[in-house]
């Protein structure tokens, strides 16, 4: 419904939204001139139809910097697959997200507690000497509490599970994140967040409720519209 604008140093917006009816929405956004490249309406965020989509905005000419996006597997997968070279900027504030939501509010542990005032420091990056102290904090988290992470829960029959999964989940995401967290300090274009995907997302999700009882086909229809007039 609307044409790819073939640009250079595009620094990319990816994520997707649900809704109602098993309908998902992938959207391809560009940051800089705020223009929607790409959209697709489908059932869930899949390897092979986003590796699909990149692979088209690549082969219409469409240079891509930086893609921004929520570390979704099959996300990632495609973005290796389709356009190798291109760097990957983790959104921090789905990792903040996700790890506040495992660590809980209170949590009941230092360890926990420690880690959140880390986790909670991290959207106020933005120098390459608060990364440093920041990397630091969190090198010293993990020396300190490394010992607590490994305990483990045995069964009578020998099978043995992790005491604090979800310490270690927390954890295990931000060190997995690491080398694709901080490509916003060396280029200011790069977003360091898909928050104004969320911004966009919200305001279009709006919209349809105030239509209720669109049927499957209207609602796709309506968000095709929607994506149209918004990028005139």
């Amino acid at each position: 419904m609307f044409n790819v604008k073939p640009s250079e140093r595009v620094n990319l917006l990816i994520d997707a939204t649900y809704f109602s009816n098993n309908l998902c929405l992938v959207l391809y956004r560009d940051n800089t001139i705020k223009y929607t490249q790409l959209y697709r309406l489908t059932d869930g965020e899949w390897y092979e139809e986003i590796k699909e989509d990149l692979e088209n905005l690549v082969g219409l000419g469409v240079q891509i910097e930086s893609i921004t996006c929520d570390g979704h597997k099959a996300l990632l997968k495609a973005i290796r697959k389709a356009c190798r070279h291109v760097i990957v900027q983790r959104c921090l504030v789905h990792i903040q997200r996700m790890c506040r939501i495992w660590l809980t509010m209170r949590p009941k542990s230092h360890a926990g507690t420690a880690l959140r005032v880390i986790v909670n420091r991290l959207h106020t990056i933005k120098t390459h000497e608060q990364r440093n102290y920041w990397l630091a904090n969190l090198v010293k988290w993990h020396t300190e509490h490394e010992d607590y992470l490994k305990e483990k829960s045995y069964s009578p029959t020998g099978t043995y599970w992790y005491k604090h999964k979800l310490l270690r989940r927390s954890f295990t995401v931000i060190r997995r994140a690491l080398p694709d967290m901080f490509h916003y300090l060396d280029n200011d274009k790069i977003p360091k967040s898909t928050n104004g995907l969320e911004s966009f997302f919200g305001h279009l999700k709006s919209h349809i409720t105030v239509h209720r009882g669109l049927s499957r086909q209207h609602r796709r229809n309506f968000i095709k519209w929607y994506l149209y007039f918004k990028n005139v």
